[in-house]
């Protein structure tokens, strides 16, 4: 079994028009979806904006600029059946290329190869079902003006 840890994370939101870019995670388990922003784990050495940085441009091979803390959640959770524990920093930001945000998706790909796709969504698409993680991560969206 592997060790049980606490993961540190850094997520970022790029919010436009009332909409944020997530990608869509199924629980196989539990049938149900979640959505995440684009992010990943903040490696030894790294801050987490830096680690931001490159996630996204691992992720969508895409730079960013004007990079904001919004703040920090825990987030204890099961996923496919698996408890998980992680530190969150949350940021937003914006793409360089302006034309990103006509894109209604865009490809990308995870540290492994594994395709996925990104869409942006607004807070209609977020329910108890399908719900915005971390937890604690649309209210946080929404005491910045950045979701309804």
């Amino acid at each position: 079994m592997a060790e049980q840890r606490i993961r540190a994370l850094a997520l970022c939101v790029f919010h436009h028009k009332g909409k944020i870019l997530v990608n869509e995670f199924p629980d196989l388990i539990n049938q149900q979806t979640f959505f995440r922003p684009i992010g990943g784990g903040i490696e030894f050495g790294e801050t987490s904006a830096e680690a931001v940085v490159r996630e996204v441009q691992e992720e969508l091979g895409l730079a960013i600029t004007d990079l904001q803390l919004l703040g920090t959640l825990e987030s204890l959770f099961i996923y496919n059946g698996k408890p998980g524990h992680e530190i969150v920093q949350v940021y937003d930001a914006r793409f360089v290329d302006s034309s990103v945000y006509q894109r209604s998706q865009m490809l990308g790909h995870e540290s492994n190869g594994t395709p996925f796709t990104v869409r942006w969504h607004d807070s209609s698409s977020f329910s108890e079902q399908s719900p915005l993680v971390p937890k604690g991560l649309q209210a946080l969206l929404k005491s910045c003006g950045l979701l309804d």
